[in-house]
């Protein structure tokens, strides 16, 4: 490989690796907005016109997770789902890199 060309991919590699610490908090899952009834019989939902509710929801070991956001919590979950998305982004750019640069040719 030539060297200019290993070079941007080093820069590249060490600009990545500093943008890891800055991708937190997160979390894995998604922010989910799901329709309810509350069960009084005088209320719109009884007629269709469901409640909306937001949530947070996740699998673990199998089993999906639902904790109840709001609206007001809803924008700090999606910027943790959001972190969590560009941190598998980055993992996966690092590892093309990362194979690109254990290649025989390269270790020469």
């Amino acid at each position: 490989m030539e060297k200019r060309k290993l070079q941007r991919i080093k820069n590249r590699k060490r600009a990545l690796e500093k943008r890891l610490g800055s991708l937190t908090p997160l979390m894995r899952g998604s922010v989910v907005e799901l329709s309810t009834t509350c069960g009084q019989a005088n209320c719109r939902c009884a007629q269709g016109h469901k409640h909306k509710k937001v949530y947070f929801s996740m699998s673990a070991n199998g089993k999906t997770k639902l904790i109840y956001l709001g609206k007001e919590r809803a924008a700090i979950a999606k910027k943790y789902t959001a972190n969590y998305k560009a941190l598998a982004d980055l993992v996966d750019e690092l590892t093309i890199i990362n194979m690109d640069l254990l290649r025989p040719d390269v270790l020469k």
